[in-house]
């Protein structure tokens, strides 16, 4: 089967460093760590500081589908590559 279209990306998107981040993690409680491993983990890397706390002033909020008692599932942490912040 052919490509319908030709690809439009000409230049490769450039790297920028991203020094900024949030370590996710499941509690230690919780059951899903028996299917995902104990070490399960994802990290969210961000261009500025500012940009990160938005987001994770975002992702540890109490949604409004939340029961009563619910506590959230996801231990987040603030990260950040010192190195790269710094521009060392």
């Amino acid at each position: 089967m052919g490509i319908a279209n030709a690809q439009n990306l000409t230049a490769a998107v450039p790297q920028l460093p991203r020094p900024y981040g949030i370590l996710v993690q499941l509690r230690h409680d919780d059951p899903l760590r028996k299917i995902l491993g104990a070490h399960w983990q994802k990290t969210h890397w961000f261009l500025g500081a500012a940009e990160r706390d938005r987001v994770l002033a975002d992702m540890a909020r109490r949604h409004e589908y939340s029961r009563i008692g619910d506590r959230p599932a996801l231990v987040l942490e603030k990260i950040e590559k010192l190195a790269e912040s710094r521009g060392l």
